[in-house]
């Protein structure tokens, strides 16, 4: 039920039975205003997707608005997934990374690491993020970083993060061209790369690395940059739970690798996708993970909505939305935990209710 993507299942099987943190990085960037570049949420309230994700995931349900994000198709977010997930066999903990937001979530009880780290601005116009201070906070999360868990899955919610995660590929100079996936089954290709023409504009050839993401790239793929690096030195296994702005996350490291002259040790990290993504004709996350100096086990979890009769939820297998808010690495963790296809399907059935 979990197929490699690259590497070996050695991974995965090493990780059966054992409990795991859930961690979910939430973050805005201006670039989700951008009209039609993104459907990861409701039309002119893109910034609360993931302070809704985030509530969801917790609670169950949302205190920022009277529903859970959906996009204009009516496709529920992932954050479904994963929460069915957790009620099935659940996470040690949830805990969540504010890396930007326009509004925090409504939550007690939980543990949000804050860092003062503002939402970026839109791509086209400059991110303006400060890209080198973002990555040693994730460096100094990850060196103080408690974990319950026995390893921790990593998610993300970052509303048009896949075009972010894009432009920050190709500004690093990776032939990464239509091998980034989208939340509309057919990519919107025309805005996107309006968009991130406008982004590389802003590119300089004197521009080091950092100048250079601080231009076209996102919060959440810079801390998490830091964040993995900053665990190489300790004995936790992460894995990101994510499709290509995941891989992107390595894409950066492996540039800061090349740049530094140092060397990952990959054996402690792990990238877990969902069939949506592993088999999006639009996209190729493989080419991507293969273009890293190191290698990476990554897999994909066979789950699909072919079970259910939901018409929402049809509309993933028919290749809108694919992943976020952790949903390859959840179905991962229920998936080698026991937990049947059917029985997570039921379970996100509840949920719609």
């Amino acid at each position: 039920m979990i197929h490699p993507i690259t590497g070996k299942r050695d991974f995965i099987e090493s990780l059966r039975g054992k409990r795991a943190s859930f961690l979910l990085c939430m973050s805005n960037t201006k670039t989700a205003n951008i009209e039609g570049i993104t459907q990861a949420g409701i039309p002119g309230l893109l910034h609360l997707t993931p302070t809704l994700d985030a509530e969801f995931i917790s609670l169950g349900e949302v205190r920022s608005l009277g529903s859970i994000a959906a996009t204009p198709k009516g496709v529920p977010t992932p954050a479904l997934i994963t929460r069915a997930v957790h009620l099935l066999h659940p996470f040690c903990e949830i805990e969540l990374i504010e890396l930007g937001l326009e509004i925090a979530p409504q939550l007690e009880h939980f543990t949000m690491h804050t860092f003062g780290i503002t939402p970026s601005n839109a791509i086209s116009e400059g991110a303006s993020i400060p890209a080198a201070e973002v990555f040693e906070k994730g460096i100094q999360f990850a060196q103080e970083l408690h974990c319950k868990g026995e390893y921790i899955i990593l998610g993300e919610s970052v509303p048009a993060g896949t075009t972010t995660a894009l432009a920050t590929a190709l500004a690093l100079g990776y032939d990464a061209k239509e091998k980034f996936s989208s939340s509309f089954k057919n990519t919107p290709n025309n805005i996107r790369q309006s968009v991130i023409d406008q982004a590389l504009a802003h590119v300089n050839e004197s521009d080091d690395l950092f100048e250079i993401l601080s231009h076209v790239g996102d919060n959440m793929l810079i801390f998490n940059a830091g964040l993995i690096l900053g665990l190489q030195n300790r004995d936790i296994k992460v894995v990101l739970a994510g499709g290509t702005q995941m891989a992107c996350v390595l894409l950066i490291i492996n540039r800061i690798l090349q740049m530094m002259e140092g060397e990952l040790d990959s054996s402690k990290i792990a990238l877990c996708t969902t069939k949506w993504v592993a088999e999006d004709t639009n996209s190729d996350i493989k080419a991507l993970l293969e273009m890293n100096d190191f290698q990476v086990n990554a897999y994909y979890a066979d789950f699909d909505f072919s079970l259910t009769s939901h018409p929402a939820l049809k509309l993933y297998d028919e290749g809108e939305a694919k992943e976020g808010v952790g949903a390859g690495g959840a179905l991962m963790y229920a998936l080698i935990n026991g937990i049947t296809k059917e029985k997570i399907t039921k379970k996100v059935e509840s949920l719609l209710k």
